[in-house]
């Protein structure tokens, strides 16, 4: 909060925006509000309804200090009303759909993890596993690790560094020589990720934002919690949220498929960021119309 501070009282900003739901997030929000600088939060309204969670806490604070709440979905916008919150909420889409329908293309001409790691499309899964509900909770990664070892099919497993500290802290080592199945990696880029997630036949993820790239590749997703704040993907069949249960993980694994029909537009049209830079601009001016020419 000092430094971002710092920072404002040096730029002295129109307005500051935040996106998300981390530490950072909510200390730009609150540096903005005690210097009376107009907030606008990206990915508004947003609930796990999980209050163990520390982005739960930064998501909502959030919001409550903002001016301007850019939701990503028509969930979003009806949480907010139940906190009472309905000035200056827009419903814009998701700018991660605007983002993944840019660098896919881009994925597709620079990427070779696929040939790199000798995989063949839609016949090996994806795993990702960071949150502190799994890496701190040494039953829970244990079950998961084991599921792992259970699943018949190739998983791809790319190992946050936290993960991978934990893994040998809780004496869950197992040398990868004799797992046939797991292919641990190193963590890769954002155009790597891409590919392996568009080309996996299912995803196996902790992550909010793989669970909605899931659902924008048509990629089916087991959530490795026990809630999300990404609804709309399960109600349309997308995605199963299993927590932390060996047997339930190894279940759905197995039986999990694409739904047959399923809506496929709840994110926006992949045009969120213009939708905000518009209600932006629209939002200055109504205050200074003066500012017209310069904007």
């Amino acid at each position: 909060m000092i430094r971002i501070e710092e920072v404002l009282l040096a730029e002295k900003p129109d307005w500051v925006m935040v996106f998300g739901d981390t530490n950072s997030t909510l200390a730009g929000a609150l540096a903005a509000v005690k210097l009376h600088i107009p907030l606008a939060h990206v990915e508004a309204g947003l609930r796990s309804f999980n209050r163990e969670m520390p982005e739960e806490h930064n998501r909502v604070l959030t919001d409550h200090c903002s001016d301007l709440l850019f939701c990503p979905t028509q969930t979003a916008v009806e949480n907010l009303g139940k906190e009472g919150i309905t000035d200056g909420v827009n419903l814009v889409g998701d700018i991660m759909y605007d983002a993944v329908l840019q660098f896919s293309e881009v994925a597709h001409r620079r990427s070779k993890i696929i040939k790199d790691l000798g995989l063949k499309s839609k016949n090996y899964l994806v795993a990702t596993i960071h949150r502190p509900y799994n890496t701190d909770v040494p039953q829970n990664l244990k079950n998961i690790l084991t599921a792992f070892l259970e699943i018949e099919e190739p998983i791809v497993f790319s190992v946050h560094p936290r993960t991978r500290q934990k893994i040998t802290e809780f004496g869950l080592d197992n040398p990868q020589s004799k797992i046939r199945n797991l292919q641990f990696i190193d963590p890769v880029g954002y155009l790597d990720m891409l590919m392996l997630e568009q080309n996996a036949r299912l995803i196996l993820t902790d992550s909010g934002g793989m669970q909605k790239e899931a659902y924008f590749f048509g990629v089916p997703c087991i959530t490795l919690r026990p809630e999300t704040e990404w609804i709309e993907t399960v109600h349309t069949g997308w995605n199963v949220v299993v927590g932390s249960d060996r047997s339930v993980i190894v279940e759905k694994t197995r039986t999990m498929r694409s739904p047959a029909q399923s809506e496929r537009q709840m994110f926006g049209d992949g045009h969120a960021s213009k939708l905000i830079v518009q209600t932006l601009e629209n939002t200055v001016l109504a205050g200074d119309p003066s500012r017209q020419e310069s904007l």
